[in-house]
């Protein structure tokens, strides 16, 4: 093992990142420490499950002088640090709800019983860049489930609780805690050389396919333990120090407005000290009643408002809010400096949902909200739906702006016309 390592190398444990594919060997701080421009390019994605209300979303005129919306009234202070971009969706993506699975994948038909997910965008992201941080990624919900799948087309576990993430990121453990640690981990080295020992002594004796097939799995191996010599390496190497308090988790689901606030501080810590630059968050929605004034329905039901003025007067509570908290994330983004840039410019920043209609469970003309990163802002990007380049277009462009050299990815063929530079 080299005597020095890239700064941030290893998520929490070894069996999150098993379908990851092999990691850049190990190398000093100076030579990985962000991508072939010198910076640190950062990715966030974010889905509102229960959808967004479009008609208070988009406007009516596309480019630079749309007119403001009522969800687009609290962003406005970074008016030119994001774009809203209507008439998208995923090509042959439908199912309702099911539409959430393949939000960060494009997979076709996730309704079907015989659906199978591919990669999600971040977890393609991860097996390029993901080395070059202590956690290539970072799975979050305000809810009960993930958006980040393997390439086997696994869920992820996601975190809900941000004072464990906060943990794992920033609290130095015992001396004793951090020795079981790396015991932990190199038991797991142990385990890995007596699997490998006898699967090649299986492989002597197998046909030519079965030999294939064992090859696969040994590759897996590899990755597998070079993953845990990082992670041992990391063990031993001290967290970010943060001017931070604990967060103290908000159990009550009414109290969403709390609960994604932590969530998104814990967001900004985590990009700004670049434990990671690969998040995924899905948002609450349940049917709770939110503890907002004015509300007293459940938003699920909300969400099913079938065109009624009060269901939909509730829902628009509820959604205003959404994008007051995001503005305000946007906004303490944009006040962090790295150099001649903002932590908001380094960041990409995805938000939206799978539901263009949650009323009637309708999964084209998507809402979207691109903001950060390496794009053109400032706009409406209003693209006729007959017509529209596919959603995942947008991953693409994320994937770019992460300096990947990638054209392609899921049913994406190119960058988003409008939005990249």
């Amino acid at each position: 093992m080299r005597s020095k390592l890239n700064r941030r190398t290893f998520l929490r444990s070894s069996g999150i990142a098993l379908g990851l594919p092999i990691l850049q060997s190990m190398a000093p701080r100076s030579a990985q420490a962000a991508n072939s421009s010198g910076e640190a390019r950062r990715m966030l994605a974010m889905c509102a499950p229960l959808g967004i209300h479009t008609p208070n979303l988009f406007p009516t005129t596309a480019g630079k002088a749309y007119e403001v919306t009522p969800y687009l009234e609290p962003l406005q202070p970074v008016r030119n640090k994001f774009s809203v971009i209507s008439g998208l969706m995923h090509p042959m993506v439908d199912g309702g709800h099911a539409a959430e699975k393949s939000y960060l994948t494009g997979a076709a038909h996730p309704g079907q019983p015989s659906f199978r997910n591919s990669i999600s965008v971040d977890q393609y992201a991860a097996e390029r860049i993901g080395h070059l941080t202590r956690f290539p990624f970072l799975s979050l919900t305000g809810s009960n489930t993930g958006m980040s799948y393997t390439r086997s087309g696994v869920l992820i576990p996601a975190e809900s609780k941000p004072s464990r993430v906060f943990q794992q990121l920033f609290l130095e453990g015992s001396a004793s805690e951090k020795q079981a640690q790396i015991r932990r981990i190199q038991d797991g080295q142990s385990i890995l050389d007596l699997v490998g020992s006898q699967t090649r002594k299986i492989q002597r004796a197998t046909g030519r396919e079965d030999q294939q097939t064992l090859d696969q799995y040994l590759t897996s191996v590899r990755e597998l333990e070079q993953r845990l010599v990082q992670q041992e390496a990391w063990a031993k190497l001290p967290k970010p120090i943060v001017d931070a308090k604990p967060p103290t988790d908000i159990e009550d689901r009414a109290n969403f407005s709390g609960q994604m606030k932590l969530l998104f501080d814990l967001i900004a810590l985590a990009l700004q000290t670049d434990s990671t630059r690969l998040i995924t968050l899905k948002g609450p929605g349940g049917n709770e009643v939110v503890s907002l004034n004015g509300v007293d329905d459940g938003w699920h039901n909300l969400s099913h408002h079938g065109r009624s003025p009060e269901k939909i007067d509730q829902l628009s509570i509820i959604e205003k809010e959404e994008m007051r908290l995001f503005s305000e994330f946007l906004q303490k983004l944009n006040s962090i400096q790295e150099g001649e840039k903002t932590l908001l410019d380094q960041t990409a920043i995805l938000m939206g949902s799978s539901l263009g209609n949650a009323s009637s469970h309708n999964n084209s003309n998507l809402p979207i909200v691109v903001a950060g990163g390496n794009f053109q802002h400032g706009q409406h990007l209003a693209f006729n739906e007959d017509k529209a380049p596919p959603m995942a277009n947008i991953l693409v462009s994320f994937l770019q702006h992460l300096e990947l050299e990638i054209d392609e990815f899921s049913t994406g063929t190119g960058t988003l016309k409008g939005l990249s530079l």
